[in-house]
């Protein structure tokens, strides 16, 4: 099972978006409560940078979405100053989730005070001052850095969650092996330490009918891998499913091939070679194009 943590109250929405400008509750609270019944167990709040305003909408918004749901929140911000406006004010549903603190001389520090101050959980964005790690010894270091910091402030192992930044898999294809070899290491370079990762990253760049196709099992990857938990699309019925343990077959068929076992594709139903299809994507063995499920 993963942790899901719902994405779709986000700036950049078509709908959302405006209703967060214009503080249109309406629309705001239906997204909050269908999250909910889908089974999420977070809820992320972006706000982007939130240049303008940005304590404001916050707070606004934690408010706003704590009159309808219970839920704990995700405030996704690089706005320290909104980021403290939503936390003075979380009090519903468990610890609120700073997402994120990045490993940026510039961010780091004022991102784990307010990590301390409020007693909230916090995201370990793996992003340094040189910007994306290039593969996954460079996210260990990233790793490593910001857990040393962060347990010198007596934020302890088992309240990060590490995110080793998803790439598209249209994009670089190392980038998504080394998100998942370093997925491998992070037991051993923080114990008790969780993860999470932008589950809907892997699948930027397809075409939109296509993206869930790739989501599916790129959870089933990652949760083999130890995922904790994952920011995801929670009106997907089926990636939902799979993040409650359902479909152990489809688990168990995605196991086997990161296991290195041979496996009769044309022999599955159609379902499972979908999932087998793209998982040889995701592994590199089969290189990927928008046409990678009828091959």
């Amino acid at each position: 099972m993963v942790v899901s943590i719902a994405e779709s109250i986000n700036i950049m929405s078509k709908t959302i978006g405006p209703a967060m400008k214009e503080k249109d509750a309406k629309p705001i609270q239906e997204m909050a409560v269908a999250e909910a019944e889908q089974g999420a167990d977070f809820l992320d709040v972006n706000i982007g940078p939130a240049r303008k305003g940005g304590p404001e909408m916050l707070e606004w918004l934690v408010k706003t979405i704590h009159e309808v749901v219970d839920l704990p929140l995700s405030l996704d911000t690089t706005n320290m100053e909104a980021m403290e406006a939503g936390l003075k004010v979380h009090q519903k549903g468990g610890r609120p989730l700073v997402n994120s603190v990045s490993c940026q001389t510039s961010r780091i520090e004022s991102g784990l005070e307010l990590v301390k101050k409020y007693d909230a959980l916090m995201v370990g964005l793996l992003w340094g001052d040189d910007g994306m790690p290039r593969d996954a010894n460079e996210r260990a270091a990233l790793a490593v850095d910001i857990l040393y910091k962060a347990n010198e402030k007596g934020i302890p192992n088992e309240d990060i969650f590490i995110d080793p930044i998803a790439t598209p898999i249209s994009g670089e294809i190392n980038q998504v092996l080394a998100c998942s070899e370093f997925m491998a290491m992070l037991p051993d370079i923080g114990p008790g330490c969780k993860s999470t990762v932008g589950l809907s990253n892997i699948s930027n760049g397809a075409p939109e009918d296509l993206r869930p196709y790739l989501n599916r099992p790129y959870l089933l990857m990652l949760e083999k891998l130890g995922q904790y938990s994952a920011i995801l699309d929670s009106y997907d019925k089926e990636l939902m499913a799979l993040s409650k343990g359902e479909m152990p077959e489809l688990r168990e068929l995605v196991g086997k091939m990161m296991d290195g076992q041979e496996v009769d594709i044309a022999s599955l139903s159609e379902k499972e070679q979908q999932y087998a299809k793209t998982v040889r994507v995701l592994l590199g063995k089969v290189l990927y194009s928008d046409s990678w499920l009828e091959t």
